[in-house]
């Protein structure tokens, strides 16, 4: 078994659904209406955040083991790389989550496009985390250290 070749897919998978949020789900979700648009994202986002977390840290555990096996730090890199999605998801995203939230569908929404839209530009920092993670693991599986 190569763990390290498994946190470098689970890493790619992570890379693949934040590039999924931000080209198919986030435009198509900014041509809903409001009400609409803020119903579909408070879907979404449970399942994403609990996605992309378990993503993370699966990947970052298996660079951890192959670490372990090897004693190569890069693996290290990677996984303390793909774990930045937690603080960078608290702490620059989560205010944007809680105004998105804590709007109520029922009223006359005029600043949740706006919100929207600048929430899914954050989204992207999670992308770039994601590649970064990815072009670390790649690191060390093309260029081992023995």
């Amino acid at each position: 078994m190569r763990p390290g070749l498994y946190a470098f897919a689970v890493a790619a998978a992570f890379l693949g659904a934040t590039l999924y949020i931000g080209v198919v789900e986030q435009p198509a979700r900014l041509k809903l209406g409001g009400r609409a648009m803020l119903k579909e994202w408070t879907f979404g986002f449970r399942r994403g955040t609990l996605t992309l977390s378990v993503l993370a840290v699966a990947s970052a555990v298996l660079a951890y083991i192959q670490f372990r096996l090897d004693g190569d730090v890069r693996w290290i890199i990677g996984g303390i790389t793909i774990l930045a999605s937690w603080p960078y998801a608290y702490f620059v995203m989560m205010p944007m989550n809680i105004w998105l939230c804590a709007m109520s569908p029922g009223q006359v929404i005029s600043p949740v496009r706006k919100l929207m839209r600048d929430w899914g530009l954050l989204e992207w920092g999670l992308t770039l985390i994601g590649f970064a993670a990815c072009c670390s693991f790649a690191w060390v599986l093309e260029l081992p250290a023995h």
